[in-house]
């Protein structure tokens, strides 16, 4: 039997996972919470293989919640189960260590096979969470550029050369030229030109 743990603020929403759970032969449900700090605390008891957990909830969070459990036990399954698919809410919830993501939409057979999988090792999203994840690695946001990497490309772009620019702010040539990789990587450029041009078009310079 795979052991699972509900944790949702809303007693209707866990009644009705409890029931959708339990008519399946191999699932049972050891306990409910109704917030995150409740889920830390109940799972120290019900020991659970996984467990679903709501992410917002007034109090401590599902991605708080989530955190503090792994913290004390690794090895646990976490799948995230709610209503919102923002790519914030995702990549916190990932990123916090949640072993799925999953839409309140799904249905009973997607719900349990989920759960089997998560029990398993496997990670379970939702297609559309999916998608989303996938969306943002092959389009990562860009990295912001740091004060000192904005005042090096100003002067860059006032032509000043990397002996210039490190007498005018009294750091070395080769500490100009650090800031400047830095400035190329996080613009994706591999030139002051461009780099230059990049920054302008996105009003970073101010």
């Amino acid at each position: 039997m795979i052991r699972v743990m509900l944790v949702d603020d809303h007693p209707v929403v866990r009644e009705g996972l409890r029931g959708m759970l339990e008519a399946e032969p191999d699932l049972t449900v050891v306990g409910e919470a109704g917030s995150g700090d409740e889920a830390v605390a109940l799972d120290r008891v019900a020991v659970p293989d996984v467990v679903l957990m709501d992410l917002r909830m007034p109090g401590l969070d599902g991605v708080g919640a989530t955190k503090r459990i792994l913290r004390e036990q690794p090895g646990r399954r976490i799948v995230v189960l709610t209503t919102y698919e923002t790519d914030a809410d995702i990549l916190r919830a990932v990123e916090a260590g949640a072993s799925g993501y999953l839409l309140k939409d799904a249905s009973r057979a997607e719900l349990a096979n989920a759960i089997r999988a998560a029990a398993r090792g496997e990670t379970v999203l939702a297609p559309s969470v999916a998608g989303k994840l996938v969306n943002r690695v092959r389009n990562p946001e860009p990295q912001p550029l740091s004060a000192r990497e904005v005042e090096v490309l100003r002067l860059v772009a006032k032509g000043g050369t990397n002996a210039d620019i490190g007498r005018a702010l009294h750091i070395s040539e080769a500490t100009v030229k650090t800031h400047l990789l830095r400035v190329f990587g996080k613009l994706g450029v591999s030139d002051r030109t461009a780099a230059v041009t990049t920054a302008m078009a996105r009003n970073l310079l101010g």
